[in-house]
C-alpha cells in the first residue's frame, strides 16, 4: 500500500561531489513494497472530464446569473462566491483532502496587492460576461495570453517562438471574426440595432480592461509568489479570504441596495435558481482547482496544457446550447480558429519547453543546466553506490555559495 512506503529527504552538496574524487556511500534501498492497485481515481479520462465539466459549470452558471434583466449587483455575487469558496476547502481542509497554510498577517499583507488585481481581473470578467455572449467572452479571452507572453519576454526573461506568434496571429484573427459575427448579427436582426451595438460596444471595453486586469494579476502573482512560495490551494485561501471585507465595502458602498433593486436582481420567479446558480459558481472554482491538481498527478503536465486548450470548444458551446447564443457560419467559425490557436499555442509552449536551452548567466561565461540535466548528472557523479527505485514527491535545487539538490520524501 502507499502508506507503507518510506519517506527520506536526501540532501547533496555540488561542490563537495570533487573535493578528492571522493565517492559517496549510502545505505542500500530497502526491498520495495508492493505498489497500491490501481482504482477508479487513477484513471486519466476522469480527472480531464471533470476538470472540464468543472470549467463548464462555472461559466454557465455565471453567464446565468448576469444574464438576468439589469443584473447589477455584481460586487455581492463576487463576494457570495468567495464565501462559499473559503467554506468549501476548509471543509476539505477539515476532511483532509487538501492542504494549504493557516492565516499569517505577514504573509497577507504580502499577497494584499494580488488580491486587489485578481478583484479587478474577476469583477470587469463579470461585467464583460453580462454583455457578451459565452462563445465570443472565450475567443476574447485568449487574447490575455497574448499579453502575459509580452509580459514574461519583458519582465522575466521569456522567449516567444514563430510557432507561438503564429498561435497569437490566429486569436487575434478568431476575435476580430467573432466581433465582426456579434455585430452583424445585431445589425441585422429585429429591434433597437443602436442598443444592442451599444451593448456589444460596452461588452468589448470591459473584455479589453479584463484582459489588462488578468495579465497585470497572472504577472504580479508570480513575481510574489517568490516571496511567499504560496501553493495552489494557499493562493486560493489568500485570495477569497482578503477579498471578501473589500467586496463587502464595495457592494455596500457602490451598488444599490434598495428593496426596488433587490426585487429586480432577484425576481421571485427565479430567485432560488439564482442564489443557487451564485453558490454553485464559487464551488465551481474550488473543483477547478482541485481537478488541476488531479490531471497534473493522473496524467502529466503536457496532458493538462493540451486538455486547457481543448477546453475552450465545450465552454464556447455551452453558450450556444444554453443561452441562444447565434450560430452563424462567422460565429461558428470564429470558435473554430479560436480552438485551433489555443490548441497550436499548447503545442507551441510544449515544444519550447522540450527544447530549453541551457540558462547563461549574464555575469559570467559558464551556462546552467537544466534542473532535470544537473539532477542526471548528480545521480551519474554517485557512481551507482545508491540504486534509486523511488518515485520521487519532489526535488528542490538550492543555490548559492553551497548548491545542493535535496530529494524530498523519496518513496522507496
Amino acid at each position: 500500500m502507499a502508506e507503507d512506503k518510506k519517506s527520506d529527504d536526501y540532501t547533496v552538496e555540488m561542490n563537495k561531489l570533487d573535493q578528492g574524487n571522493k565517492e559517496f556511500e549510502a545505505a542500500p534501498p530497502p526491498t520495495p513494497s508492493p505498489r497500491a492497485s490501481p482504482n477508479i481515481s487513477n484513471n486519466p479520462a476522469l480527472p480531464v472530464l471533470a476538470y472540464c465539466g468543472s470549467s463548464i459549470m462555472m461559466t454557465v452558471m455565471n453567464k446565468y446569473v448576469l444574464s438576468g434583466l439589469d443584473f447589477n449587483l455584481n460586487f455581492l455575487l463576487l463576494c457570495v462566491q468567495s464565501l462559499v469558496c473559503i467554506a468549501a476547502i476548509q471543509t476539505c481542509k477539515s476532511m483532509g483532502l487538501i492542504t494549504y497554510r493557516d492565516f499569517n498577517t505577514d504573509e497577507a499583507r504580502k499577497w494584499f496587492p494580488i488580491t486587489l488585481l485578481l478583484i479587478g481581473m474577476i469583477y470587469t470578467g463579470s461585467k464583460a460576461l453580462q454583455f457578451l455572449s459565452i462563445p465570443v467572452y472565450t475567443i476574447f479571452k485568449n487574447l490575455t495570453i497574448i499579453l502575459i507572453a509580452y509580459g514574461e519576454v519583458l519582465w522575466f526573461g521569456g522567449s516567444v517562438t514563430n510557432l507561438t506568434l503564429f498561435s497569437f496571429g490566429l486569436m487575434v484573427f478568431s476575435s476580430l471574426i467573432a466581433a465582426w459575427a456579434d455585430i452583424k448579427h445585431a445589425v441585422e436582426s429585429t429591434g433597437d440595432t443602436s442598443s444592442k451595438v451599444s451593448t456589444l460596444n460596452a461588452g468589448y471595453v470591459w473584455m479589453l480592461i479584463n484582459c489588462l486586469c488578468t495579465s497585470a494579476y497572472v504577472l504580479g502573482m508570480r513575481k510574489r509568489i517568490k516571496l511567499t512560495n504560496f501553493k495552489d490551494f494557499d493562493t486560493m485561501f489568500y485570495n477569497n479570504l482578503l477579498s471578501i471585507p473589500v467586496l463587502i465595502v464595495l457592494t455596500l458602498l457602490v451598488e444599490d441596495w434598495s428593496s426596488a433593486n433587490l426585487a429586480r436582481n432577484f425576481p421571485e420567479a427565479n430567485r432560488d435558481g439564482i442564489f443557487f446558480a451564485m453558490i454553485l459558481s464559487g464551488a465551481s472554482s474550488v473543483f477547478i482547482s482541485y481537478t488541476s491538481a488531479w490531471c497534473v498527478r493522473t496524467t502529466s503536465s503536457t496532458t493538462y496544457s493540451m486538455v486547457g486548450a481543448l477546453n475552450k470548444l465545450p465552454i464556447a458551446v455551452s453558450g450556444l446550447i444554453f443561452f441562444d447564443a447565434p450560430v452563424t457560419f462567422p460565429s461558428v467559425s470564429a470558435i473554430a480558429v479560436g480552438f485551433v490557436s489555443g490548441i497550436v499555442y499548447a503545442v507551441a509552449k510544449i515544444k519550447q519547453n522540450s527544447q530549453a536551452p541551457h540558462r547563461c548567466s549574464p555575469h559570467t561565461s559558464q551556462c546552467q543546466q537544466p534542473e532535470h540535466e544537473r539532477f542526471a548528472a548528480l545521480l551519474k557523479a554517485w557512481n551507482d553506490n545508491m540504486h534509486l527505485t523511488a518515485e520521487f514527491k519532489g526535488l528542490v535545487w538550492s543555490d548559492g555559495e553551497n548548491p545542493a539538490i535535496t530529494l524530498v520524501g523519496v518513496g522507496v
